[in-house]
């Protein structure tokens, strides 16, 4: 079981930031947007009933700030009411950091997760299949293509070599290619926190978690802030068909973010995205012990591209949108035996941490025993309304 502390979730450097989170309030019977202040927990919803509307704001981290707000609690005792298994519902508790925006997801956007992605598609989720092609992938592309530019002459270049020996993947063409996939992630509103229980399909045998940056984006397409996630991944859905893709990433309680969305000011900007390394741990139950890292810095697409990908004349997002950014990490660490790989099991606890940012941790559990997802957006606006806090 998770034991959730103040200290285990915030920035190193919080003291300066604009951290905004969102807190259930059992005396309200919904949620409200919270700020972060010197270790206190500070409703703001009065002027911000949506963490929707503060993007908005043509400064959100200076709105934060200025924002009058009601005092909840301290952040240790929130923190530590928030895992379920320990939660008072008398009590407040974190949840994701986000609402009413659309969350979507960029894949394959480094190189070594794309040749992963293409040995799932060669294994047709099989994992013990994926040694082999792995080793036969490598001979082929080779193990490092982080100084190809996807659209690039050069890229292109390889493609024709790739699809005269019957190697082309659709990985590599959202890999090196001119389009980037942007997909949705989950539906709005139905994002975990961190502290809370994480899911996997239940008949899932191969999937991993994917640390990754993920980024708030307005309906303008403007980038405010950043926080953490963990876009859970089934390998032996999408390995069998990209058409699972759904099934694979789209799951009760399967997307998590967290801690909180650090908005961007003058000691926080999206260079430190860029250059920012995302780390991973994974303990399990059974002793086992996984570190892994995915660093920004190695990503094949900028991030402003991959928000001109999302958004545009083409494609609007009125309530703004948080987009996963992609993870370079694929885990092959063998768990149970040789050539088995990783795949998770129920009670594993994953940390995705920057220093910068926080740290999201989550509980393993299958899909169907997560608490289920049950206040969508018609609740939210109901609650709101009750609340007298819609504009």
């Amino acid at each position: 079981m998770i034991s959730l502390t103040a200290i285990a979730i915030l920035p190193e450097d919080a003291q300066g930031a604009a951290l905004v989170g969102r807190v259930w309030l059992p005396a309200a019977d919904g949620p409200s947007v919270v700020a972060i202040r010197d270790g206190d927990v500070y409703d703001v919803a009065k002027q911000f009933c949506t963490v929707s509307r503060l993007a908005e704001e043509a400064d959100p981290a200076a709105a934060l700030r200025a924002a009058n707000g009601d005092y909840i609690g301290d952040l240790e005792a929130i923190a530590a009411n928030t895992p379920s298994g320990r939660r008072d519902t008398a009590k407040p508790w974190l949840l994701a950091p986000i609402d009413l925006q659309v969350i979507k997801a960029a894949g394959v956007t480094f190189a070594i997760s794309m040749l992963e992605r293409v040995i799932e598609e060669r294994a047709r989720g099989n994992p013990a299949a994926a040694v082999a092609i792995r080793a036969e992938i490598e001979k082929l592309v080779g193990n490092d293509l982080s100084r190809l530019k996807p659209g690039s002459p050069q890229a292109m270049r390889l493609k024709k070599v790739l699809i005269a020996q019957h190697a082309w993947s659709q990985y590599l063409e959202v890999g090196i290619g001119v389009d980037a996939e942007i997909f949705t992630k989950a539906p709005v509103l139905s994002a975990v926190g961190t502290g809370m229980d994480a899911g996997l399909h239940p008949k899932s045998i191969w999937n991993n978690p994917e640390p990754e940056v993920v980024l708030l984006v307005s309906s303008a397409g403007r980038i405010v802030g950043a926080t953490l996630g963990n876009d859970v991944n089934l390998r032996d859905f999408e390995g069998r068909s990209a058409l699972l893709l759904s099934k694979a990433k789209d799951n009760n309680a399967s997307c998590a973010v967290g801690p909180f969305v650090r908005l961007f000011d003058g000691s926080f900007t999206l260079d430190d995205i860029r250059g920012m390394d995302v780390t991973l741990c994974v303990d399990g139950e059974d002793g086992f012990h996984l570190e892994g890292v995915s660093s920004t810095r190695l990503i094949s697409r900028d991030p402003e591209d991959l928000v001109r990908q999302t958004i545009g004349t083409i494609h609007h997002y009125p309530d703004g949108f948080a987009l996963f950014l992609g993870t370079m990490f694929a885990p092959t660490k063998d768990r149970d035996g040789e050539g088995q790989g990783f795949t998770h099991k129920p009670g594993d606890v994953v940390t995705v941490a920057s220093p910068q940012l926080g740290k999201l941790i989550n509980r393993m559990r299958t899909s169907d025993t997560c608490e289920p997802w049950t206040f969508g957006i018609g609740a939210l606006m109901k609650n709101l309304a009750r609340r007298a806090l819609l504009d």
